[in-house]
């Protein structure tokens, strides 16, 4: 009788353990798939709340309406965008699905944390609710100062706060009016020539050229941490490595260079060579450190940088790939994550683009804090790329951002794409007071030519912006 009680108390155990384990996988499935979930077009219950619930208003850091529900001119309400272009994809749109702001706080917007009274008392009369209100961190002037410097290329700006991880701005071109997007869904669509839906920050997939030396030099680094100083290359404008030839940038001759000066002058020839010496599995290794192949931690859709050598790669992709060239392709956004990791001392924090969620009272239901993501490299090789970054605006390529009345430490690019010998994207990425870091701007502008003569002066714009010239 006791054995057999024994049994039944096993049992009972059992499919107690179970059944909790159960709860908990579905609890968690929920949490993690939420918004996922209900944003998604087939969801009913996405509906439901609309019929319930006045979509709530996105702000600007500074206060300004991104977006809010207002009445056309046929007494219809629609969602109403005054910024119109200027913040396309940053705050996104809300019809023929999400995007942007509007994807990352969907369930807030249509959640009303109105008090419990007025609540009932808007349900028992028939009349919807006032969903939650959202303040992002987003500063209208800069965001205008980057979309206004960007001009009539192609391309995009980041610019994030390096201790905190807030995104300051996001301009990607082409753009749309999201007031627009509705009626001219099908024009938009089919224009697969510009991809004006297409968030170039985050999804755009670029060679990045020679602003993918720092990680090569991160990497030379971390295996020769003793004797990295010692690095000479004699350039003569070229590079040949088992009949795979890497020229410099327009032919440039550099000479005798040590590894700050190659880092300096953005000499493809050294750092051609240089990715003949590294330990290819270390080398990939570091790559996925940072955040290569694999996805990137913002809380709207992005796309993952791919790092493709492998052990057994050729010599042709190894000198090509070691100058960010080859197969290597990344998002402004991955390479703004990078910087800012650097800046801040090898740390990145998670980045974010929501402060906190209101009622529509001013009341606070949720205020977002800055939050530690990972550590990318430790704090003496952030340092290392930091002081070589810094001699770049004082010695070699960034010197237009030399001189000012703040600071910065950065690196170009000039990443060639195409079939089309000399065609090369514009990059620039860096941050300001490298002693106590502010902000880190990314750009990338399509085929516009050198980094120093494009991407330099819009990031110089926006740095302008932000110390207030």
């Amino acid at each position: 009788m006791n054995n057999k009680n024994h049994e039944l108390h096993i049992i009972m155990y059992l499919f107690t353990a179970l059944f909790m384990a159960i709860v908990v996988s579905i609890s968690v499935y929920l949490s993690v798939n939420a918004p996922k979930t209900i944003n998604s077009s087939y969801n009913m219950r996405q509906q439901n709340l609309e019929k319930r619930v006045i979509r709530g208003t996105i702000f600007s850091a500074d206060g300004e309406i991104l977006a809010e529900e207002a009445m056309n001119s046929d007494n219809v309400e629609v969602r109403y965008y005054p910024y119109k272009e200027l913040f396309a994809h940053a705050v996104g749109f809300s019809t023929h699905g999400k995007s942007g702001v509007e994807y990352a706080a969907n369930i807030e917007l249509l959640t009303s944390n109105a008090p419990v009274d007025e609540r009932l008392k808007r349900e028992m009369n028939g009349e919807r609710n006032y969903g939650d209100n959202i303040i992002t961190t987003y500063d209208t002037d800069l965001q205008k100062t980057a979309f206004e410097a960007l001009g009539v290329y192609k391309g995009a700006v980041i610019v994030m706060e390096v201790k905190t991880g807030k995104i300051l701005a996001m301009v990607s071109k082409p753009d749309f009016d999201p007031n627009t997007v509705s009626e001219n869904w099908a024009e938009i669509t089919a224009d697969t020539e510009n991809s004006p839906l297409l968030n170039r920050a985050l999804q755009g997939l670029y060679p990045p050229g020679s602003t993918f030396k720092t990680v090569t030099l991160l990497e030379y680094v971390k295996e020769n941490p003793d004797s990295y100083e010692d690095y000479f290359f004699n350039c003569n404008g070229r590079f040949t490595y088992d009949e795979t030839t890497v020229n410099c940038y327009h032919g440039s001759v550099h000479g005798k260079e040590d590894l700050k000066g190659s880092y300096e002058d953005s000499c493809n020839s050294s750092f051609a060579n240089i990715g003949t010496l590294l330990d290819i599995g270390d080398f990939k290794d570091t790559s996925e450190m940072l955040l290569f192949n694999k996805g990137l931690p913002f809380d709207v859709p992005s796309k993952a940088g791919q790092f493709p050598l492998e052990t057994d790669s050729g010599s042709e992709e190894i000198v090509h790939s070691a100058i960010g060239q080859g197969n290597i392709l990344m998002t402004p956004a991955h390479m703004e994550l990078i910087t800012c990791a650097i800046a801040n001392g090898g740390m990145l924090m998670k980045p974010y683009e929501i402060d906190r969620q209101e009622n529509y009272r001013g009341t606070v239901v949720k205020q977002n804090e800055p939050v530690r993501y990972k550590r990318l490299m430790s704090e003496s090789e952030a340092g290392i790329l930091k002081e070589y970054m810094e001699a770049v605006v004082e010695n070699g390529t960034g010197r237009k951002l030399k001189g000012l009345e703040y600071k910065v430490a950065g690196k170009t690019g000039s990443a060639e794409y195409g079939n089309v010998k000399g065609e090369s994207h514009s990059w620039f990425t860096g941050f300001s007071n490298p002693e106590d870091p502010d902000i880190a701007v990314t750009v990338i502008m399509e085929g516009a030519g050198s980094g120093s003569d494009y991407a330099v002066p819009v990031a110089k714009r926006v740095f302008d912006a932000y110390y207030g010239g």
